[in-house]
């Protein structure tokens, strides 16, 4: 457990630059390590639908941004499912990106948003949390489940002549 407390505040306009920050992180370090197949090559924020992306989270009420001593370390988009994941048969919260900064891995940023997540859904009185992410990403998939979610079905989504990225969704009852 990390010495300093993890604080999650509600995410807005301001954090689009923090967002691109910590993908880009992210991005750069899977790449330093082979593993272009998640978010590809280059930085996220080169890619103008990847801004317009962060932009509509940050405006949209989902985004939750997680700090440590004042400094923006991770965050967490709560909403609806991505049209190429099977619709759930009940109300759900569902999180659409969650990144956090590989600068500080093991201060269990990460585990913090998922649980205010969590949270979240239960204050909601929402009894199902889905999530998905690269398949191709053994230890990323093995997180999922140390966070309390179940593997259910896979699904892949082409992009053209970059070929097809295989993700995996989870769920986790509340």
């Amino acid at each position: 457990m990390p010495d300093a407390q993890v604080s999650i505040r509600a995410g807005e306009d301001r954090d689009v630059p923090t967002i691109l920050r910590l993908f880009d992180e992210a991005v750069a370090w899977l790449v330093e390590r082979g593993q272009t197949g998640q978010w590809g090559d280059r930085p996220f924020s080169e890619r103008p639908q990847n801004v317009e992306h962060a932009e509509q989270w940050a405006a949209g009420g989902g985004l939750r941004v997680a700090e440590l001593e004042g400094t923006p370390l991770g965050f967490v988009v709560l909403g609806e499912a991505y049209p190429w994941v099977s619709p759930a048969r009940e109300p759900e919260l569902y999180l659409q990106a969650l990144v956090t900064s590989r600068a500080h891995a093991g201060a269990d940023i990460g585990g913090a948003l998922v649980r205010r997540a969590f949270q979240e859904a239960r204050e909601r009185e929402i009894g199902l949390v889905r999530v998905d992410c690269w398949a191709g990403a053994p230890r990323l998939v093995r997180w999922y489940e140390e966070q309390g979610f179940t593997r259910t079905e896979t699904f892949t989504v082409g992009f053209g002549a970059k070929g097809d990225w295989t993700g995996q969704v989870f769920e986790r009852r509340i």
